[in-house]
């Protein structure tokens, strides 16, 4: 198979490079500025906003699958109009296409949500991302749209640093007891993504972990894993503090488990195992 990772340099992105890479296939990734040292994939500089460019890509590169894991939180441009662009282009060469979203679309009024539920984002980068699966659905209605949550590594993901910070007094701020989500272990969520990949099945899918936890939990999980702590992890809730966003989002991956090999576990499992 060859596969283009369309930011290919971001956290997800070079953990699906690798995996892809293990399996025998042809990587090629994309990097916004430059890219990291995964050897073996075949590199490319792309603006996702820059319709042309993501265009003129694809017909070079002739993918059999394009994953798109490219967004800015504060830039609609990148998030909304960058998934159209890649949904042209994947269509333009007749490449499947697995586009990579979030929980950010609901508003955490129903607390659950499976694969039906509308979005009702109350956030900039939420209403970014409905938009982005909007024009998915309409350019390339064979499409997987794979919401995902909190990702997380082995000590390298956003939250991970920003515990570390917390526990270290390098960072002020709280991580929010009130703030419910399923995180995933980015190395299960690339296995799924690569599965959808592989599969027939289109539409939406939820792909997260199986434990819904606060922020907060998440914090103390993984200080305890890395030595950190984690009694001086700054306790708040957001719906006193802020910033407004959803609090309690919890994705049912019921049919996602259904279809996909790869176990999506509970953050309280793969932290336990490290």
């Amino acid at each position: 198979m060859d596969l283009l990772v369309v930011g290919g340099s971001g956290f997800l992105g070079r953990q699906l490079a690798l995996q892809a890479l293990a399996a025998g296939h042809r990587v090629i990734a994309t990097s916004l500025t430059r890219p990291i040292d995964v050897a073996g994939a075949e590199w490319f500089p792309l603006d996702v906003c820059q319709v042309r460019d993501v265009v003129t890509l694809t017909e070079s590169t002739r993918p059999d699958v394009v994953i798109n894991a490219a967004y800015r939180q504060a830039d609609w441009t990148t998030t909304a109009d960058g998934a159209a662009h890649v949904a042209l282009a994947a269509a333009a060469v007749r490449a499947r296409l697995v586009h990579v979203s979030s929980d950010a679309v609901f508003s955490g009024a129903a607390v659950h949500y499976d694969e039906t539920c509308v979005p009702d984002p109350t956030t900039p980068y939420g209403a970014a991302k409905a938009a982005a699966e909007t024009a998915v659905k309409a350019i390339v209605p064979t499409a997987v749209i794979a919401r995902t949550s909190l990702i997380i590594g082995d000590g390298n993901s956003p939250h991970e640093l920003l515990v570390h910070e917390l526990a270290t007094g390098h960072r002020t701020g709280v991580l929010f007891t009130d703030d419910v989500r399923c995180p995933i272990h980015v190395t299960d969520l690339a296995a799924a993504l690569l599965d959808l990949a592989a599969s027939q099945y289109a539409g939406v899918h939820h792909v997260a972990g199986a434990d819904a936890i606060s922020r907060h939990e998440l914090g103390l999980l993984i200080a305890r894993r890395d030595g950190l702590g984690a009694a001086s992890l700054p306790v708040g809730r957001r719906a006193e503090t802020g910033p407004p966003g959803p609090l309690d989002v919890r994705l049912d991956c019921t049919l996602t488990q259904a279809r996909v090999k790869t176990r999506l576990r509970g953050a309280r499992e793969f932290m336990a195992l490290r």
